[in-house]
């Protein structure tokens, strides 16, 4: 057996989308279940993000500690952000937000992996790309506001990331899922392997 997951859409029978906010909103579908029982069904809508875990020389990884609200904490991430526009081209906003919030450039991409961040409840979707060949961006520093204006960057070794993942301190999904994808790929057919930036992603469609 393939182990793969595969798109499938049950039949709806009635929507709502009681909540609409600046970037998300909230929909609520009636849901055919296999026994032909409707069940009511929330989530998030969300328009898909891209995060990058950007590989200096030195084997040292880049990240940044933000001030996340909804669990009130500082958490140590990878640069991450929305796709602003429907049909975006991921990795152009991968390149945008890797200079909005670190002000470096990379030579070398890849994507590393594609998740669901939490299929439960939001379908929000995020490629997470390999980026190497780093060095600081030419121009102006982006203006930073609310909370990325409190914002840290460091570069941190894999190892420790990894340490500090499998410790419990570390707990951003895109810096945990980022930096064990890397270690997985290394341990695997290599970095080399991994496939191309502009690798096709169903979940959210762009033109490359």
């Amino acid at each position: 057996m393939t182990i793969k997951d595969i798109p499938e859409e049950w039949e709806i029978r009635a929507t709502e989308t009681p909540f609409t906010g600046n970037k998300t909103s909230v929909r609520t579908d009636d849901v055919v279940m296999p026994d032909g029982t409707v069940v009511h069904r929330d989530y998030q809508v969300h328009p898909g993000s891209v995060a990058v875990l950007a590989l200096d020389d030195a084997d040292r990884v880049l990240v940044l500690r933000q001030y996340r609200h909804p669990v009130r904490h500082k958490l140590w991430e990878i640069p991450a952000g929305l796709l602003d526009v429907p049909g975006e081209n991921p990795l152009h906003a991968a390149q945008r937000e890797l200079y909005e919030e670190a002000h470096v450039k990379a030579e070398d991409w890849r994507v590393l992996t594609d998740v669901y961040t939490t299929p439960g409840g939001c379908d929000e979707a995020v490629r997470i790309f390999l980026a190497r060949g780093l060095s600081e961006a030419e121009g102006e520093r982006f203006e930073v506001e609310d909370e990325e204006a409190d914002m840290e960057l460091a570069r941190v070794s894999v190892d420790e990331l990894v340490r500090g993942v499998l410790a419990g301190e570390l707990h951003n999904n895109c810096l945990v899922v980022g930096v064990l994808s890397l270690v997985a790929a290394r341990a695997g057919d290599g970095l080399d392997s991994l496939r191309p930036a502009q690798a096709p992603w169903p979940a959210r469609p762009f033109e490359a």
